[in-house]
């Protein structure tokens, strides 16, 4: 593999202290090829340090603390600089999925080599896609299979419960995935207050409790497509 032309720069994101430290020094280690030039412990703190380092190459743990942090992969590559690797003790296959599918260039779990994690780093900065093949096959079949007609399907009742506002706001959710409350509020034109009662009620009728619930749920039962077509 031919070295980097200069120091790779390193975010680290991850919210278990042991973990930091070990990638701090394994990483570190290995200047001037790469360095970390900074950490962060919760999504909030990615974010902000992502968009004050714009670092080479994100290290992405995706339970921050008991938040998924796959609803901030936008705003972590909204630089057009960074490019995310995530490393995770994720065991779930649709998380890992979901990561690539907003933009993830790496993904590998923590039981890793240590080699295993500096070659990915490598290859995630010369613009690499390391994602094992399987992985590959089901987002690329999911994207080109999305604009399908929806099949009937058990969801038809839980469909049928929602208002029509409610299936827009379902629209809106999809499409702005990263983005926040506030944002998609002001893109429905309604407060946030009005927007929050209107998820409440959403999650309700459909038996999800956060947004990235319901934004697996839409996609997996192409909600957002038939709130559209509604």
């Amino acid at each position: 593999m031919q070295p980097a032309a200069h120091s790779i720069g390193v975010l680290l994101v991850d919210d278990h202290q042991t973990m930091l430290w070990g990638l701090s020094r394994l990483i570190d280690g290995e200047q001037p090829r790469m360095k970390v030039v900074g950490t962060a412990s919760s999504c909030e703190d990615a974010v902000a340090t992502a968009a004050s380092l714009a670092p080479d190459v994100v290290v992405l743990d995706l339970d921050l603390d008991g938040h998924c942090a796959i609803d901030i992969l936008p705003s972590l590559l909204s630089n057009e600089v960074s490019r995310v690797f995530v490393l995770t003790a994720e065991r779930e296959q649709r998380m890992l999925d979901l990561a690539v599918l907003h933009g993830a260039r790496g993904v590998m779990r923590k039981d890793a080599s240590a080699q295993q994690v500096l070659e990915t780093i490598e290859r995630v900065y010369n613009g690499e896609l390391c994602v094992d093949p399987q992985t590959m096959g089901r987002v690329f079949s999911q994207l080109t299979s999305a604009k399908k007609p929806p099949k009937a399907d058990p969801e038809a009742a839980k469909l049928a419960s929602l208002t029509q506002k409610e299936r827009e706001i379902i629209r809106v959710v999809v499409a702005g995935s990263g983005a926040s409350n506030k944002a998609l509020a002001a893109k429905l034109f309604v407060t946030e207050h009005t927007l929050r009662n209107h998820l409440t009620s959403i999650y309700q009728k459909l038996g999800v409790t956060n947004r990235l619930e319901l934004y697996i749920h839409a996609v997996k039962h192409q909600l957002d497509a038939a709130a559209v077509a509604h």
